[in-house]
């Protein structure tokens, strides 16, 4: 699934003449910690809730605080795994979404990413999830099985996804067990490229729980 698909219509925008108290509203109506600023249908950056609190007016206007902006962003067009990255990396609750001219295409909420890889991943079922990024024609669905059930454990679920604008292919797989550091270990040896792994106890809120090796 592309992040365009997938885009909140709920979560609001901000432009550069909003105030803090403005934006401070916002975030707190959307239960958000963060919020995109656009202006004429380009992406600005992302604001905070902490960079908004820190000022001394909350009257002052969102372009005095430009430099604070972050511009962490993902493409319309690739895997929303890519989209679970960012937000694991950069602690977001939303993740603005932009095509290559850096037009604003809309944000993806940490509800609905979550609720993706639940899906994606066979969240109703017992165990661990890895995801594996390598050239497609290195996929080998035996070998990947035999190195799995090398560590008494078995694939129970099997989703691959081929990015055809980055050449990118990942494999999503659920394992019937929830300690996976041996299975980590072993793909590791094999140099295989482990994108994210999730564990029984990684249940941290959002996507602290989603490990980035």
């Amino acid at each position: 699934m592309l992040n365009k698909e997938i885009i909140s219509t709920a979560i609001p925008t901000l432009n550069l003449q909003d105030t803090a108290a403005r934006a401070l509203e916002l975030m707190n109506e959307f239960h958000v910690s963060e919020l995109p600023v656009v202006e004429n249908d380009l992406y600005q950056g992302l604001v905070f809730e902490n960079d908004l609190t820190d000022m001394d007016d909350d009257q002052q206007l969102l372009q005095s605080i430009v430099d604070h902006f972050s511009k962490v962003t993902v493409h319309a067009h690739t895997h929303f795994i890519e989209a679970i990255q960012a937000a694991n990396e950069y602690h977001l609750s939303v993740v603005p979404v932009t095509e290559k001219d850096g037009e604003y295409v809309g944000v993806i909420s940490a509800v609905d990413l979550l609720l993706q890889l639940g899906r994606l991943t066979g969240a109703s079922e017992p165990g661990a999830v890895i995801v594996l990024e390598m050239e497609q024609r290195s996929f080998s669905f035996s070998e990947i099985s035999k190195l799995v059930e090398t560590n008494d454990a078995q694939i129970t679920q099997l989703n691959t996804y081929w990015d055809n604008s980055t050449d990118t292919f990942f494999v999503t797989l659920k394992i019937n067990k929830f300690e996976i550091s041996d299975i980590i270990a072993t793909f590791q040896r094999y140099d295989y490229q482990i994108k994210y792994f999730l564990e029984k106890n990684s249940t941290k809120m959002s996507y602290a729980a989603i490990m980035t090796i």
